[in-house]
């Protein structure tokens, strides 16, 4: 039977047909084994894609999108004059591979096959089925791209089965997603997954182009605004051709140790080197793989019983992304010299389970972890390392050093805000019950030290005790209901800040009221994991301050930040994720 598959990705698509009795080939579109997802709406309605786009976006730009898988959730796109449909931006791409498809059959294919993300819902998915009906598909699978790419590289075993299940590291340009997918004769299973809606190559390519900004922007501040938001179709034209020249000199890094970023005039060309990209990466890099480890546990496993750690997509070649996992999993993680295209010759690995003439999603059977003849040897846990000082994110600028506050009234300045921000949360809520295991250590008072903190508080201060004044807080325990509080201020050059840490007060407590009183722009929420521990943040801007609540998954252990300029300017939404990511995250 011939199966088309096609891994339709956020930056590119990649589509491998199998033809009866001839095995697998990669369907080649303009010469190149990968299509870019971009598309381009022309003033008669006539879609683009690939790189007949790239090349029209430079007549218009604002009829061009580069990456319409990022935009799933805004159901239609504008570009110019033109209101698109997502489903029907997306049918664009998957024709397009379809008709070089049947350019090599003389036929269309008896079925296909497309990658989605492990973590879409019913409803992104029931998009992807609309897209592909509209692109003229009969019979076709929608297939978790994990499972896809944990196909793939069971497959290269030479027929055996892989020793135990596979973990998937998959950087795409929009996400980072893995996965843990057992392996069994029947088929693959999806153990635990996960996932970062905010890490992929685009964010890279963020990160790079903030920094390179700092060096040339002094010089004309006017310009380099100008470049950022574009107002004119010159200024659209010159930050495509920039964003372009940064994602070259992005993988450039990856194979040389330093490169040049030809800059638009009037600024000079920057020179970078791989040093300074891996500081830009390096936090995000961190909690991508202290996110693979978490799922890993979550899975019932530990990395010794994997079969495997394989990475996928094109970032997966950034030598920094190997080391920090294989420090991170005592495992040397695989790649292949073209990561890009696993999940599409996976897709074909993984059993159809069942044909009809229906949009189906395969039944996979599901798979234990295998099963231990003796229990492992009890390790003791390795001794707590100092933690080295955080790294500095690169938005906002360099000058932000947290010191202890040097007068009493800066206290009193950041005890307000806390004081202001319990009541605008309203008053004493009652503790979540946590699970069993941890209900005893973290829903009581427990032993304080000399500043209040409990252990179980330590846990989600890390290193905050020792660089600020933090105090025992009752009164504050008493408002929210909580068995142990602990008030720490600081200031910066911009802010003063304050933060509260509640023992037996549950994230979940606290997040309806955090939510009302972020009354500018949407608030992002995320995950983070670090030291075996694991939980959810949510950062925002009030009338006057910034905001970030965050708590734990495994206990009722919650904190809070209110942070407010000192100057009367309002904090940005990305400030607070940064402030986070960089400052308070555990």
């Amino acid at each position: 039977m011939d199966v088309l598959a096609i891994d339709f990705g956020t930056s590119s698509t990649v589509g491998v047909l199998s033809i009866h009795g001839r095995g697998t080939q990669v369907v080649e579109i303009d010469g190149s084994v990968t299509m870019s997802s971009a598309i381009y709406a022309d003033k008669d309605g006539t879609v683009f894609v690939g790189r007949d786009a790239e090349r029209r976006a430079r007549l218009d730009p604002s009829r061009f999108e580069a990456n319409p898988k990022r935009r799933i959730d805004e159901g239609a796109l504008q570009l110019g004059d033109v209101t698109l449909p997502i489903a029907d931006a997306f049918a664009a791409v998957l024709r397009r591979v379809g008709e070089e498809a049947e350019l090599l059959l003389q036929r269309p294919p008896a079925q296909v096959r497309v990658s989605h993300p492990a973590g879409w819902g019913p409803e992104r998915k029931q998009i992807l089925r609309d897209a592909a009906l509209k692109a003229g598909f009969g019979t076709t699978l929608l297939i978790p791209e994990p499972v896809a790419a944990a196909a793939h590289y069971a497959s290269l075993n030479h027929g055996h089965r892989p020793p135990g299940p596979i973990a998937v590291y998959d950087l795409g340009a929009g996400t980072f997603d893995c996965a843990v997918v057992g392996v069994s004769a029947q088929g693959f299973a999806v153990l635990a997954e996960d996932g970062l809606p905010d890490l992929g190559s685009l964010d890279i390519d963020q990160a790079l182009l903030v920094h390179i900004g700092r060096e040339v922007s002094h010089s004309e501040p006017a310009r380099w605004q100008r470049i950022l938001r574009p107002q004119s179709v010159s200024d659209r034209r010159t930050r495509r051709s920039l964003l372009q020249d940064v994602r070259d000199a992005k993988e450039s890094l990856s194979r040389h140790r330093q490169t040049e970023i030809p800059m638009p005039e009037p600024f000079g060309d920057v020179r970078v080197s791989r040093m300074e990209l891996e500081a830009l990466v390096r936090p995000s890099f961190l909690r991508s793989a202290e996110l693979l480890a978490a799922t890993i546990r979550r899975a019932g496993l530990a990395p010794a019983q994997l079969g495997g750690v394989y990475l996928v997509g094109g970032p997966s070649r950034m030598p920094l992304l190997a080391s920090l996992l294989a420090n991170q999993l005592r495992i040397t993680p695989t790649t292949q010299d073209q990561p890009e295209t696993a999940v599409a010759f996976g897709l074909h690995h993984v059993p159809a389970g069942g044909e009809d003439s229906q949009l189906t999603v395969p039944a996979f059977a599901p798979v234990a972890p295998p099963v231990r003849s003796q229990p492992p040897p009890v390790q003791p846990p390795p001794p707590r390392r100092p933690q080295p000082p955080r790294w500095t994110p690169p938005q906002p600028p360099p000058g932000r050093d947290w010191r202890k506050p040097t007068a009493y009234g800066v206290v009193g300045l950041a005890l307000a805000a806390i004081v202001t921000t319990i009541v605008l949360l309203g008053g004493k809520e009652e503790p979540v019950a946590a699970a069993p295991e941890t209900r005893p250590a973290c829903d009581q008072p427990g032993q304080k030290d000399a500043q209040g903190f409990t252990d179980c508080l330590r846990r989600i201060a890390a290193v905050i005790p020792r660089r600020d004044d933090c105090r025992d807080a009752p009164d504050a325990a008493a408002a929210m209901g909580a068995a142990s509080a602990v008030t720490c201020v600081y200031k910066d050059d911009e802010a003063s800040n304050a933060i509260n840490y509640y023992q037996g007060v549950a994230m979940t407590n606290l997040e309806d009221d955090a939510r009302r009183q972020m009354t500018k722009g949407k608030p992002v929420e995320g995950t983070w994991a670090t030291d075996g521990l694991r939980g959810r943040y949510l950062a925002g801007v009030g009338k006057r301050s910034g905001i970030v609540l965050f708590g734990t998954e495994d206990a009722p252990v919650s904190a809070m930040l209110v942070s407010t300029r000192r100057d009367g300017s309002a904090r940005t939404t990305q400030e607070m994720v940064d402030f986070f990511t960089a400052q308070l995250k555990p």
